[in-house]
């Protein structure tokens, strides 16, 4: 269950992330105030999950979750570059987060 609530503060942290984009630097009120929230809830669900799993795992998994889902959807929302060295670096990060999953309790 702590592995569910982890992905579930990585999604938050993702939206919390897309969300800076759209407060244009916590200028316009209605972006910012959901921006906010939603940094709340990923730090709710990220400390939930910390009571049961390792700190450092689970810091890990929830910056590598949120880097991947905010690269992935620049990409689409914002015409980031897609590369083949950015797809070759999330794909790393995807390996580090993978291992730091099967070798974790």
């Amino acid at each position: 269950m702590e592995w569910i609530i982890l992905f579930i503060a990585g999604l938050f942290e993702i939206s919390w992330a897309i969300g800076l984009k759209y407060s244009h630097g916590f200028t316009l009120i209605v972006p910012s105030v959901l921006t906010v929230i939603l940094m709340i809830a990923s730090f709710y669900f990220l400390a939930l999950a910390v009571k049961s799993l390792p700190l450092g795992t689970a810091y890990a998994v929830w910056t590598g979750i949120g880097t991947i889902g905010t690269v992935v959807l620049g990409i689409i929302l914002f015409k980031e570059p897609l590369t083949a060295m950015r797809l070759f670096c999330i794909a790393l990060i995807v390996c580090g987060i993978t291992g730091l999953k099967l070798l974790s309790n």
